[in-house]
């Protein structure tokens, strides 16, 4: 175990490690708490004591760390945004609001915990995303998010850069008062198939870009997580320049495989290789069948660069056993 920071380190630079890294993650509370860490501190509790007992019991060679709790932007809970125009209540917080603050807080008691003896990564929304989020998992409106988007894309666009400054306060933070490795960064089309790569770069791009920009200034790891499932999908192009050292995209969603994906990617570091939806391989597949998966994934894609792991997150309800499962496939795989 005390080579989990060198292998990952390794694969992030493209070397082969001794043994191949896995890493799987997933959330510790229901949608409708995602935006709720303020108004009800037992949410934080709970999140920070399911990640301690994930770190005992899955003893994973990285530790991506769930901003589950703080999802959205205060500045949108409990306000009505029935039109573009309401999209204007959206306005930045700045660096000493409790949106910021117990995010801190949180990072460095579970840094704590684990002594910083796995590279650790943060979670962070796009502000796009995170505006998606709140209407989609808060609201429970999964349209609205696109429906105002269409309806004035300045409006959302705008709204994005003002969530954009505290997301780039938060970074700041977690690098100047955190012992934080790096910072996983989800990102997502906007789902209609009107809004082609003109739209992407006009009203997405730049917000992605100046956060990600940010990240690099502060010499932290990016892991860009290209978000799909189901039928939420993404042209990988429009990510291929985005500055990033590690890249993990829903390869069963987009049909596009590891191989392929870091082929695509120009070389970088890739992450996945697991469909995450409940039901699928993951969870239903026998010992044999897993262990043919694993193979057939490293005799494709060698040992270097590669982390095995999902494509988002995985169902708790899976239990730690199977995960444990895909590392003692994966180490035996190595030997």
């Amino acid at each position: 175990m005390d080579n989990r920071k060198l292998i990952v380190k390794q694969a992030i630079a493209n070397e082969e490690p001794e043994t191949v890294p896995v890493g799987f993650w997933y959330h510790y509370t229901p949608f409708s708490e995602h935006c709720r860490g303020l108004s009800d501190p037992t949410i934080i509790d709970r999140v920070i004591a399911g990640h301690k007992k994930m770190y005992d019991e899955l003893k994973p060679d990285f530790l991506k760390i769930m901003s589950d709790g703080f999802f959205g932007h205060p500045s949108m809970i409990d306000k009505k945004f029935e039109c573009a125009e309401d999209l204007k209540q959206i306005k930045a917080v700045g660096p000493n609001h409790p949106w910021i603050r117990k995010q801190i807080e949180m990072v460095n008691e579970l840094l704590a915990y684990t002594h910083h003896d796995v590279l650790t990564f943060y979670s962070v929304f796009s502000p796009l995303s995170a505006i998606r989020l709140y209407f989609f998992e808060d609201e429970d409106c999964p349209d609205k998010f696109l429906k105002l988007f269409m309806e004035n894309p300045e409006l959302m666009a705008n709204a994005a850069k003002e969530i954009e400054k505290d997301f780039i306060c938060l970074i700041d933070a977690l690098k100047k008062e955190t012992d934080i490795d790096g910072i996983y960064y989800s990102v997502q089309e906007v789902q209609n198939k009107t809004c082609g790569v003109e739209f992407h770069e006009k009203y997405v791009r730049p917000s992605d870009v100046v956060i990600l920009d940010e990240m690099k200034k502060n010499d932290l790891t990016i892991l860009l997580h290209i978000c799909g499932w189901g039928e939420f999908t993404n042209n990988l192009e429009l990510y291929t320049d985005y500055p990033s050292d590690i890249v993990n995209w829903a390869t069963h969603a987009e049909n596009v495989s590891l191989k392929e994906g870091k082929k695509l990617f120009g070389g970088k570091a890739v992450l996945g290789g697991f469909d995450n939806n409940p039901g699928t391989f993951l969870y239903t597949a026998s010992d044999a069948e897993i262990k043919s998966y694993v193979t057939s994934i490293l005799d494709e894609c060698g040992k270097k660069g590669i982390i095995v792991g999902a494509d988002c997150t995985v169902d708790p309800a899976i239990g730690f056993e199977r995960l444990k499962y895909v590392k003692k496939v994966v180490d035996e795989y190595n030997k």
